[in-house]
């Protein structure tokens, strides 16, 4: 085995010692291109199989995340993926999920990719999203009041999650929330139920608008003609649900863009699960950065370093 080793070490200097170097200017450009490039691939391998980083981009967490939270992420436990996006100029790629340990649950907090908002087949700009699970496939969901009801049993606040009662009601607010013709609100909302692989649901020209999108989300095309359904060519009245979905609401209850506004997260769609906050700092919103080095000092939230996310 010693030998082995020894060997493959002394023919790793000889290649070493015999690579030939860059001579002319184009040389060093290609060594600089090919040093960057294999970086760029070695990040959104590990990035998609093993730990991600993610920063919290709004306050639709606070207090169980702040804005200006960076975070690490576990990858494995819902399933790694080959990379999702292209880093710096974020440019999606098509990807395959392998199998995780477990699924989401209720009361997680996940990591996924937005799926538009309500009346998008596909967002207009790939994003990674931060909420809670607060409900999962084949559930029945309902808010009364601000209160949250899973399956009738009435669910517990996070220990950290905010909920005010006095947040500003926006008159259109009807008009915004999930699905499309329901006209609920953000503290009054359902009952509805969280589609589930399987599941059948009855299509009428009288309620078409609700699943609309949703149906054209799992790859379908839909139109009508006449009185007449029609899902990839042909007239029907049913629907197949085709995978599982979840429901993410964020902590900050009164000022979170959640599912109850642009609709259900797909398993697929859901990447991780935070495991700790590895750097924060305080900023408005993921875009302003402290500018010179007294302003970042003093903005660093040191008792946040560190801290696990539940």
């Amino acid at each position: 085995m010693k030998n082995f080793i020894f060997s493959a070490y002394r023919r790793y200097k000889d290649y070493k010692a015999n690579k030939k170097k860059p001579q002319t200017f184009a040389e060093h450009v290609v060594s600089w291109i090919k040093t960057i490039v294999g970086a760029i691939i070695f990040v959104m391998i590990i990035n998609g199989l093993l730990i991600a980083s993610f920063v919290v981009p709004t306050g639709s967490m606070e207090k169980t995340v702040l804005t200006g939270d960076f975070l690490f992420v576990n990858k494995l436990i819902f399933g790694p993926s080959t990379p999702q996006i292209i880093p710096f100029v974020n440019i999606p790629l098509p990807f395959y999920k392998f199998p995780g340990l477990r699924k989401p649950e209720k009361n997680d907090v996940i990591v996924f990719i937005f799926p538009g908002y309500r009346d998008e087949v596909e967002a207009s700009e790939f994003q990674y999203y931060l909420k809670r699970c607060v409900a999962t496939a084949g559930d029945t969901l309902q808010i009364i009041n601000n209160v949250l009801y899973v399956n009738g049993v009435e669910q517990k606040l996070p220990p950290n999650a905010v909920v005010t009662n006095n947040a500003f009601r926006d008159p259109m607010e009807t008009l915004r929330t999930f699905p499309k013709g329901r006209n609920w609100t953000h503290d009054n909302y359902g009952p509805i139920r969280i589609p589930k692989k399987g599941d059948v649901i009855d299509l009428t020209l009288d309620n078409l608008e609700e699943w609309d999108i949703f149906i054209k989300r799992e790859g379908n095309d839909l139109k009508v003609d006449g009185n007449q359904i029609i899902i990839n060519g042909k007239p029907t009245d049913k629907y197949t649900v085709q995978r599982d979905y979840c429901f993410g609401i964020g902590d900050n209850r009164d000022f979170s863009l959640d599912s109850r506004y642009w609709g259900f997260i797909p398993y697929d769609n859901v990447l991780g699960k935070p495991l700790i906050i590895y750097w924060s700092w305080e900023i408005k919103d993921a875009y302003e950065r402290p500018y010179n080095l007294i302003e970042k000092i003093s903005n660093i939230r040191w008792n946040r370093i560190l801290k696990t996310v539940s």
